[in-house]
């Protein structure tokens, strides 16, 4: 979704089924990491000022995502960090602040022999027990954002790679162990049911420049009933950036799972307003052309539309769940404690949106039905007793979804391209969800041929907590916040567990969120 440009809050539209629109951290330098040299995953080492008090040392470490720290009489400080926090976000949050004399990775050395075997401590090579295991060095890509800096991507897309974000680069780098890049070569295709995107030159229409041809499949439009489903609005483009722009190649941004391929169904107008019938179409093409994951960042306002109202809908849901197609949809914009349809269908994926704080979204649905939550921008709601949420903090561009789209939001043209502000909103939430679905089965962390509900309970097995003294609170956050980086460890680090998919019973709701 994107915003409002008046005073960011949703609009109602009529009947249709609209966008979910409400729809910085600076680069570490270069030389902060040894680019090649491994090292342990979720620790950091910190030399603290020798006059600094214990409650100061403390407070300094607890507010960059320490879980416990053993510090010897000489101030280092040896901190494991909560899970979801990457050393990189960690040292990154360090580094300058008062009392800090330096923080470092733990580097991993290895025994200095050659061409001798190396001992396995009674273990099979490459059979190593959990706690053994050495997770591959975080990929960090040269996209350089708005800076023009490589690897000033992570200025923009804290949602990716900050304290709060779903551990990109970590994520990255296994799949490049796994030797599918990216998703790349695994044949995993993902559906995106949207506004169109900018995937080819044809007619006035462009490719983004973020995109390459081989990343797309054949589509469909639904709206103007051709085979060309190029985008309007910037709504699409912008979604399916979130899943697989062009990564690692000195353009814009990256992408979640930049080595997938995405098939482009325009179901939704250039308003981002669609017929239930016409989603229903595009769902069923998906999955007749073997699509393993369909993204929906759409909406019916909660409390107007019921399954009763949808039902070529619901069948068509039924029909992808019957044929082992993960649907992925938005919660929706309303703030209410109902999930919005078709999220909110038996067999979907709800997905609400948090902050760049690590709060749910102001605008975002919650309650029953709720599966995961995952970035979607904007400001804090009002979460008693949650100290991650500050609903009265202020809100900036800085923490707004940025993806390569149109340049102008309000005014799209199709053959120019920025990375406009202002998106935000459970629309962009549900695309991060698609992608790292999409490099779970990449991974094969899950086997060749993983069932939904396999797929499923691993997203939301290793979740992040969210909530209150960091136990989850399934009514705001489901079964936490999606991590990419544990999703697809080999070993799977287990989090906390939640509701496993929506299954909500029939509401009232009805027609679509914000467009800005």
């Amino acid at each position: 979704m994107t915003a409002d440009e008046s005073n960011r809050k949703p609009l109602r539209a009529g009947r249709y089924i609209s966008l979910a629109l409400v729809c910085a951290l600076l680069a570490s330098p270069a030389s902060a990491l040894a680019t090649s040299a491994p090292y342990a995953a979720g620790v950091v080492v910190v030399g603290l000022a020798a006059h600094s008090p214990a409650s100061v040392r403390n407070a300094t470490l607890a507010a960059v995502g320490m879980r416990s720290a053993d510090t010897d009489a000489a101030g280092v400080a040896e901190v494991k960090l909560r899970r979801g926090v990457s050393v990189q976000s960690a040292l990154r949050r360090l580094r300058g602040r008062a009392g800090v004399r330096w923080a470092v990775p733990d580097y991993i050395a290895h025994m200095a022999v050659d061409g001798a075997p190396l001992a396995t401590g009674g273990f099979p090579p490459g059979v190593l027990p959990g706690d053994d295991q050495l997770a591959p060095t975080p990929f960090l890509p040269n996209d350089p954002g708005a800076s023009g800096v490589p690897g000033g991507w992570e200025a923009l897309q804290w949602n990716f790679d900050g304290q709060w974000g779903v551990q990109a680069p970590q994520a990255w780098a296994n799949l490049i162990a796994d030797g599918h890049p990216g998703g790349y070569g695994a044949g995993i295709v993902v559906a995106v049911l949207d506004t169109g995107i900018a995937y080819a030159d044809h007619g006035r229409y462009v490719r983004s420049p973020d995109f390459n041809a081989s990343q797309f499949v054949a589509g469909y439009d639904f709206i103007s009933h051709t085979a060309y489903p190029e985008d309007r609005n910037g709504h699409g483009t912008q979604v399916a950036g979130t899943i697989a722009e062009a990564t690692n190649n000195a353009i814009g941004v990256t992408g979640l799972a930049y080595g997938i391929r995405i098939m482009p169904v325009r179901v939704l107008n250039s308003q981002g307003n669609g017929r239930a019938s016409t989603i229903a179409k595009g769902i069923m093409f998906a999955v007749r052309h073997h699509a393993q994951i369909i993204n929906l960042s759409l909406e019916f306002d909660a409390g107007t539309v019921t399954a009763a109202d949808i039902p070529q809908l619901i069948e068509a849901i039924d029909y992808a769940h019957a044929h082992n197609v993960l649907v992925v949809a938005a919660a929706g914009n309303e703030s209410v404690p109902q999930i919005s349809y078709p999220a909110r269908a038996p067999g979907v994926l709800a997905i609400g949106a948090t902050t760049i704080d690590g709060c749910l979204a102001y605008y975002s649905n919650y309650g029953p039905g709720l599966a995961l939550v995952a970035p979607g921008g904007g400001g804090d709601a009002t979460i008693a007793d949650d100290p991650q949420c500050q609903p009265n903090g202020s809100v900036s561009a800085a923490d707004d979804i940025y993806q390569e789209t149109f340049a102008n939001i309000s005014n799209p043209n199709p053959r120019v391209f920025g990375l406009p502000s202002g998106y935000y909103g459970t629309s962009m939430a549900a695309p991060h969800v698609s992608a790292i679905a999409a490099l779970v089965l990449a991974s094969g962390v899950l086997g060749p041929h993983p069932t939904i509900e396999q797929l499923v309970a691993r997203l939301e097995q290793t979740a992040t907590p969210l909530g209150a003294g960091g136990h989850d609170d399934p009514q705001y956050f489901g079964a936490g916040l999606v991590n990419a980086a544990a999703a697809t460890a080999p070993s799977g680090s287990t989090g906390g567990t939640g509701t496993t998919g929506s299954s909500g019973t029939s509401g009232t709701s009805g027609t679509s969120g914000p467009t800005g």
